[in-house]
């Protein structure tokens, strides 16, 4: 498909020096990677509510739950590893615990942050945050849908987990209205549903098609809450169509599969099938022919997909 594409991050970036305009409370840390994170824009826009805390990725997490207990509303922003991985006590302890409004933003998550290898292939994120009470967790599928998530997350009650990638993403969702915990229909059918996160949304689209092209009946789903999750969509889906294919640039030990697949075997037992990151690391390599080699593809969705309606007959 023909589409445009944009950066999340600079999407991110921009959003934050337009709410920065409007809201004087906040305020934006980062670990020495503000160009990569585009928190930079921010940065040369408000020097005086820029805070770069260096290689420092714990006390980052730590300044931004002072900042919010001070009244401030906090973005910080980091690579997904540090901010989940190096960083996951004080976020746990100091952000969670006392459910404060601390919005973290981590880019360069999963597999396609490329030829920095398995030490930043961050594809447990959504793992380890998904675990802690109180925290939101959002994964856009593209450059619009991460400005609604941004603008959206400003006002809400308590920390935020916004997971964004490191290339640019296919323009989806222009236009297209966004709510919280509401997941999007993307296309509509009676067979199978994909519900995919993020990066892969765009795959997912894609599939659909070739399963139509096989005349098969696809309903896609961008599922960017992860948390709290949408559960009615989720059950509605499970009981209106054969199975259910997740699509995520993730482990699929504990990201979005693992999330939809306890909804629906509490609410609504269906097949489920994960396409993401097997269990295991990634590698060093080009973003792409890593989706290939770890099966993140279209070719592997659809292989799912028939599998489900292969079962059912």
């Amino acid at each position: 498909m023909n589409w445009k594409k944009e950066s999340v991050r600079d999407a991110y970036g921009k959003t934050l020096v337009e709410l920065g305009k409007e809201r004087k409370e906040i305020v934006v840390l980062d670990a020495d990677l503000s160009s990569s994170t585009k928190t930079s824009l921010f940065a040369r826009a408000f020097p005086d509510r820029f805070f770069n805390v260096g290689i420092a990725e714990q006390n980052l997490m730590s300044l931004a739950a002072g900042f919010a207990y001070s009244g401030k509303i906090p973005f910080a922003s980091t690579f997904a590893v540090f901010a989940t991985g190096r960083a996951y006590d004080q976020v746990r302890q100091s952000i969670c615990y006392p459910n404060l409004k601390v919005r973290i933003v981590a880019t360069h998550s999963g597999l396609t942050v490329g030829g920095d290898g398995a030490s930043h292939q961050m594809c447990e994120d959504i793992g380890l945050m998904r675990s802690m009470p109180n925290i939101a967790i959002f994964s856009p599928c593209d450059a619009p849908q991460t400005r609604e998530i941004i603008k959206s997350v400003v006002d809400y009650p308590g920390p935020v987990y916004v997971r964004l990638v490191r290339q640019d993403l296919p323009t989806l969702t222009e236009g297209m209205d966004f709510r919280i915990g509401e997941a999007q229909v993307l296309a509509d059918g009676n067979d199978i549903t994909l519900i995919a996160t993020g990066s892969m949304v765009s795959t997912a689209i894609l599939a659909a098609s070739e399963l139509k092209n096989q005349g098969i009946s696809v309903r896609v789903i961008n599922l960017h809450t992860i948390k709290p999750i949408d559960l009615k969509t989720i059950v509605r889906c499970a009981r209106e169509t054969q199975g259910i294919v997740t699509v995520e640039e993730h482990t699929v030990t504990t990201g979005l599969g693992a999330a939809v697949a306890e909804v629906v075997s509490e609410h609504c037992p269906t097949f489920v099938m994960r396409v993401g990151v097997p269990d295991t690391f990634g590698e060093s390599g080009e973003p792409d022919a890593l989706l290939e080699k770890y099966g993140l593809n279209v070719e592997t969705i659809v292989r799912k997909a028939k599998s489900i309606l292969e079962v059912k007959k």
